[in-house]
């Protein structure tokens, strides 16, 4: 890949993570500024009673997990470690797509990132997610936990397909190889013929 290339990619990427901190951050803010105090209970319903906004403060790990436990410090530090490591080794090569896929998950985790450090441990949720009819509840999230939680998809479906078309590729080379190989012998095998017609 060319440098440039590879540099614009790059560049591509920090604007995706940049654009997911705005909008992560300016989406809590005026959640904090309408629907305060939290935990009210003073939904705004978006999709009737399958998709409503609640103001609430999570001082867990995504979608409420392991709230207020050492391990939650010990997940987030290795987690921005592994995300720094997996791009620095696709720092100067590795497709577009890949690249964004980056930008999403580093975007969201700065985004809860900074939610920690200016509200003192806690991020801002409130996206609710439910269906009444069968009693399902999910977890209340915001745009940081969805664009970390579809940029790891995203990256697990890249990894899959990726693999895929390697194999494919290597099966495809293996088989022209074979291939080649096979007409060699045919066409040595001629010409050996040919030297015995001779020679009788």
């Amino acid at each position: 890949m060319k440098a440039s290339r590879a540099r614009l990619y790059d560049a591509l990427a920090l604007l995706t993570a940049i654009v997911v901190i705005v909008l992560d951050q300016w989406t809590k803010a005026l959640v904090v500024q309408y629907l305060s105090p939290p935990d009210s209970g003073h939904l705004v319903s978006l999709i009737g009673d399958y998709l409503t906004l609640d103001y609430v403060q999570n001082s867990g790990a995504a979608f409420s997990m392991f709230t207020n436990t050492p391990l939650l410090a010990i997940l987030i530090v290795v987690a921005i470690a592994v995300i720094v490591y997996l791009y620095l080794r696709v720092l100067n090569t590795g497709s577009l797509a890949l690249k964004l896929i980056f930008g999403m998950i580093l975007g969201g985790a700065a985004g809860n990132l900074i939610d920690r450090i200016h509200h003192g441990g806690y991020v801002v949720d409130f996206v609710f997610f439910r269906i009444p009819q069968i009693g399902f509840q999910f977890a209340v999230f915001n745009l940081a936990d969805a664009s970390i939680s579809v940029g790891v998809v995203l990256l697990f479906v890249y990894i899959l397909f990726g693999s895929w078309r390697q194999t494919g590729e290597h099966t495809d080379e293996k088989t022209e190889d074979e291939h080649d190989v096979a007409v060699k012998q045919t066409t040595n095998g001629s010409g050996a013929l040919r030297s015995t017609e001779q020679d009788v």
